[in-house]
């Protein structure tokens, strides 16, 4: 049950956000470790491939097996904390902003509520808001991520402490404007494909039968969004790092770049087409899973909310 439908049992958009920020929760959790493995995959400069293992990392087994050579077990739940609290804050913002404007399209104007292009503009604009509102902790948890041993963040107080000293209060936002960009397709796409795959699938009758429904369609969404926008991904992560360059040295070669527009055209230039999909394979295990999980888990606590006011 994703976007307002008059035809089903209603719920308001404070509960809609408790189940947003719960679903974040749980599924931040489950991906954690692959999230790491991605943006080591995407900051680094050399080339990312088994067949030219130039760099620290080329393969995503071979990356998973060094880190945890080097760094340990915790290591893949680098920076969870700030990610925690990025996801359950995205998923509450995230969701309630998409039920409570899918209501007032129904309202107020003469399009279906529940069609995949209100869910394409809803979810973008949607995720503008979250993203708005979350890109510090976005920023911070990049940050402990990339981090290599000795880490020069301590911890949560000692990073905001320390960017904010030595960097102002605008570091927080790096790499805002490729976000941006991003994620209106990238959010608009995944409420449109899911919207569309659920329709597609038959209807089943039982209720583990339909949240196995919204595991596949959300999976597929989280593929197909992720794939088409990639590349803004890896240029967020590269500008989130910039002043950060001496936790990255014993990863291999570092960058500093002077903005957007010179981030895409040094990796164009230095790195080839190809440098804008580094990190792409265990991007798209993590998409599946997170967009998965994230919806599977949003309606199965919405669910629960709403058997409990029946239940009242």
């Amino acid at each position: 049950m994703v976007g307002y439908d008059p035809n089903l049992a209603t719920f308001t958009p404070e509960e809609a956000a408790l189940a947003g920020s719960a679903a974040g929760m749980v599924t931040r959790a489950l991906i954690s470790p692959l999230d790491v493995v991605k943006i080591r995959f995407q900051l680094q400069i050399e080339q990312v491939s088994p067949r030219n293992p130039q760099g620290k990392y080329w393969g995503i087994w071979q990356a998973t097996r060094c880190i945890f050579r080097e760094e340990g077990l915790p290591a893949f739940w680098k920076g969870h904390i700030p990610a925690q609290l990025l996801s359950v804050c995205f998923g509450a913002v995230q969701f309630a902003s998409f039920e409570a404007l899918t209501e007032q399209v129904h309202k107020r104007t003469p399009y279906n509520s529940q069609t995949a292009g209100v869910h394409f503009i809803c979810g973008g604009l949607a995720a503008c808001s979250a993203t708005m509102a979350c890109q510090p902790l976005d920023t911070l948890r990049t940050r402990f991520a990339a981090q290599g041993e000795p880490k020069i963040y301590r911890n949560l107080r000692h990073a905001v402490v320390t960017m904010y000293r030595t960097e102002g209060p605008l570091t927080f936002y790096r790499g805002l404007t490729p976000t941006l960009v991003a994620v209106f397709p990238y959010a608009g796409m995944q409420f449109f494909f899911y919207n569309i795959l659920k329709k597609l699938l038959k209807p089943q009758d039982t209720k583990s039968k339909g949240s196995l429904q919204s595991l596949i369609s959300g999976s597929f969404a989280g593929v197909i969004s992720k794939t088409i926008t990639y590349p803004f991904d890896l240029f967020k992560k590269r500008l989130q790092v910039a002043g950060f360059e001496e936790a990255r040295m014993q990863f291999g070669q570092v960058r500093a770049y002077r903005g957007f527009v010179d981030c895409v055209v040094t990796i164009a230039r230095e790195e080839g087409p190809r440098g804008f999909f580094k990190g792409l394979s265990p991007s798209l295990l993590k998409a599946a899973m997170s967009t998965g999980f994230t919806f599977f888990w949003y309606e199965f606590f919405i669910n629960a909310i709403i058997s409990l006011k029946g239940s009242q």
